[in-house]
């Protein structure tokens, strides 16, 4: 899990999740964290448990989609020692490791339905059976569970036991995704910023040119908070001038002139696959300002070549056929940085 838990954010859906979660978190009850990838559910788990009465016990954090079916079991629960192929001597299970304390599990949705079984037996009587004994052990654990997948769903289909999940969900904690968090993308992208700034010993924060963050806040950030860490991070550590506002961002790190392309298959087999990465054409349905719709195109075109040569300004004009002067008249048209050198 995750060290840095400071929670930031401002957006009204944001804070309510995290009320919720400091709400729930006195309770011994089980508690469900939904949310997309990237959202901050082992922050929430973690505030669950640091906000508890058992914030002095273990915090035991297992994904149950890192191991195989086989051994799941084994390491919840524990095994005794010759209980199966490998197993040389006694191990406890993540539940007596978790015993006074809470134990985390993410990718709840992931567990098999034989685990499931016997995490419900767990649940309901507070024991747990290691594999190979017949001796039940006693344990007081707290069992706070993440998923990014709807169980109701997978519950109705008959692909998660509906006992299990209405044992768990005593409350229901929904992260919203990051695009629907109004005005967070702006505070969150300056505090990575600025943090990345100060790990690269910069003397100051320039901040974000009009047009890079004009497009964060555009992007639709499918890895929420850890992708727009990450791109923030990237974009930063590889602009060279800390006086100038960063006036490039790469969203998507794979996006490469020079990436393998994948062996054609035969065209009966062919899928539709996505365009290139790059400017995108305009709206030809829906063009009410022909001016505003070309420099519009004219800006992604311009930006994009940019980013594609690293800001290097005369490459960028051999590329498109334009002179220096000509590029540089498009720049600051458009606002794309500040004057550079």
């Amino acid at each position: 899990m995750e060290r840095d838990s400071q929670f930031i954010g401002q957006s009204g859906a944001f804070l309510d999740a995290v009320e919720r979660a400091s709400r729930a978190a006195p309770m011994r009850r089980p508690v469900l964290v939904i949310g997309e990838r990237g959202t901050g559910k082992e922050l929430i788990a973690e505030r669950l448990h640091r906000l508890s009465t058992r914030w002095d016990e273990p915090l035991v954090t297992m994904n149950c989609a890192a191991l195989p079916e086989t051994l799941i079991e084994a390491e919840l629960f524990g095994h005794e020692a010759g209980a199966f192929t490998g197993a040389t001597k006694q191990r406890i299970g993540r539940f007596e490791e978790a015993d006074k304390g809470t134990l985390f599990l993410d990718e709840l949705g992931t567990l098999s339905m034989g685990a499931q079984e016997r995490l419900l037996r767990a649940v309901e009587y507070g024991e747990v059976t290691r594999i190979g004994s017949s001796r039940p052990v006693r344990v007081d654990v707290r069992i706070v569970a993440a998923t990014n997948e709807d169980l109701p769903e997978k519950a109705a289909r008959g692909e998660f036991r509906a006992d299990l999940l209405d044992r768990l969900s005593f409350e229901v904690i929904t992260l919203p995704p990051l695009r629907v968090r109004e005005g967070d993308i702006e505070v969150l992208a300056d505090y990575f910023g600025r943090r990345m700034a100060a790990e690269l010993g910069w003397e100051g924060w320039p901040g974000f040119a009009p047009h890079v963050a004009e497009g964060l806040d555009k992007h639709d950030w499918p890895g929420n908070v850890r992708e727009l860490r990450n791109a923030v991070e990237r974009a930063v550590y590889r602009w060279d001038d800390w006086e100038q506002p960063i006036g490039h961002i790469q969203f998507d790190p794979f996006d490469s002139p020079w990436k393998p392309v994948s062996p054609v298959r035969p065209s009966s087999q062919r899928a539709a696959s996505p365009a290139p990465a790059g400017p995108t054409g305009p709206d030809l349905e829906n063009i009410e300002d022909l001016r505003a719709a070309v420099d519009d195109h004219e800006k992604a075109i311009v930006e994009h070549a940019l980013g594609k040569h690293r800001w290097n300004q005369r490459q960028t004009a051999k590329a498109l056929g334009l002179s220096y002067d000509q590029l540089r008249h498009c720049i600051k048209k458009h606002g794309l940085m500040q004057e550079s050198d």
